[in-house]
């Protein structure tokens, strides 16, 4: 039987990919000033070409900023949401121009527990609907989106590709918001959060609890968890 060859990966590609992991990881922050071209080469022992090559497509992700005369700088990757509003996180980051993408770590029906029953007003043992994803911006994980949706104001919910809409989208569509409750807290990140949003357990996060309602009826219950060092929350009020 004959073996099917591996294509290798270029080295441009594991250069980029490695520092790419040092920027998720949190070892070079936002602001911070990269190793020159030569530090890198001899870092990773591949040639200049491999490591220029690489930090010119970590440029294009907008991962990170050449500065001519200066050097590569890890890019500003703290997105800002204001905490007042309630609004799709993939339009937030078309908005600063970068890409969004999604991880899905789970799809399910399942029985409504004591707590969640209450906060979506509905009898316990009640089916709902449990979504959990990992959104990342220019490749960095940045939210953890855990939440529970009332199947009678999206009852197709279940059949949705969230790799190509957002759970947002869709209830701005089918359940239009007429009423949002918000608590920002302090946590740190269990086994399985630093796992998904690729940091140290015990890391610094915000969870935004969230819920939302439409015409009286709860749509959904949401806890969102961004990485401490990855995100902020404003909120302006005028009169």
């Amino acid at each position: 039987m004959t073996k099917l060859a591996v294509p290798r990966r270029l080295p441009s590609e594991e250069v980029k990919d490695s520092i790419r992991q040092r920027i998720a990881e949190g070892g070079w922050q936002p602001g911070m000033k990269l190793p020159s071209e030569r530090e890198l080469v001899q870092q990773f022992g591949c040639a200049r070409m491999t490591v220029h090559h690489a930090l010119r497509e970590l440029e294009d992700e907008g991962l990170i900023e050449r500065r001519q005369g200066s050097g590569s700088y890890v890019a500003q990757l703290h997105p800002i949401s204001n905490v007042l509003q309630v609004r799709d996180i993939r339009d937030e980051i078309a908005e600063r121009r970068h890409v969004h993408a999604t991880r899905v770590c789970g799809v399910q029906r399942e029985k409504a527990g004591a707590d969640i029953a209450a906060a979506m007003r509905l009898r316990k043992g009640a089916v709902v609907f449990h979504v959990r994803l990992v959104h990342l911006e220019n490749g960095v994980p940045i939210q953890l989106e855990d939440r529970h949706v009332n199947p009678a104001l999206a009852p197709d919910f279940m059949t949705l590709d969230f790799t190509q809409v957002t759970p947002s989208h869709v209830l701005f569509q089918h359940a239009p918001l007429t009423e949002a409750e918000q608590v920002v807290e302090a946590v740190l990140a269990d086994a399985e959060q630093a796992k998904w949003l690729d940091i140290a357990e015990g890391s610094a996060l915000l969870m935004v609890s969230r819920r939302t309602v439409s015409q009286g009826a709860v749509a959904s219950v949401a806890r969102l968890y961004h990485p401490g060092s990855r995100y902020r929350l404003i909120g302006r009020f005028s009169v």
